[in-house]
């Protein structure tokens, strides 16, 4: 992030960051306060996603099998007042949820372009039982 005076300036991806793989196309989604967007993966597909607008809690579990990893969840709290860029890779199951006042804009930058005939986007219910995560807030 670059402040001055003028206001702020965050590059989000370049293509001479050492992760970075390709460019498929870019696009925002969003969500109301509260709301869950989960889960999904992708076979092909690694995303990249940012939060502009508002704060989203960016939450990640490993499912595969043969992964060092499999089985963790990791959180990641991103937007105006954390702005991060979070890497999530195929076959990872990921989501969000709006944890801000207002709506939570999220930028991605995946590395395909969507397809429209054969989408590589599977779906599964934010509350199912296989995947160990709660997305109800915790106070404490």
């Amino acid at each position: 992030m670059h402040c001055d005076e003028r206001g702020r300036l965050m590059e989000i991806l370049r293509s001479d960051d050492e992760f970075f793989e390709r460019f498929g196309q870019v696009y925002v989604t969003t969500a109301y306060p509260g709301v869950v967007k989960a889960w999904h993966f992708h076979k092909k597909q690694t995303d990249h996603f940012a939060v502009v607008k508002g704060m989203a809690k960016i939450v990640l579990y490993d499912g595969r099998e043969d992964s060092p990893t499999s089985g963790a969840v990791n959180e990641f709290f991103a937007g105006e007042m954390h702005p991060i860029l979070v890497k999530i890779p195929p076959l990872v199951y990921h989501g969000y949820k709006c944890i801000s006042e207002t709506e939570a804009m999220v930028m991605n930058i995946p590395t395909e372009l969507f397809d429209y005939d054969e989408p590589d986007e599977h779906r599964v219910a934010p509350d199912d039982p296989s995947i160990p995560y709660d997305w109800a807030r915790r106070d404490g």
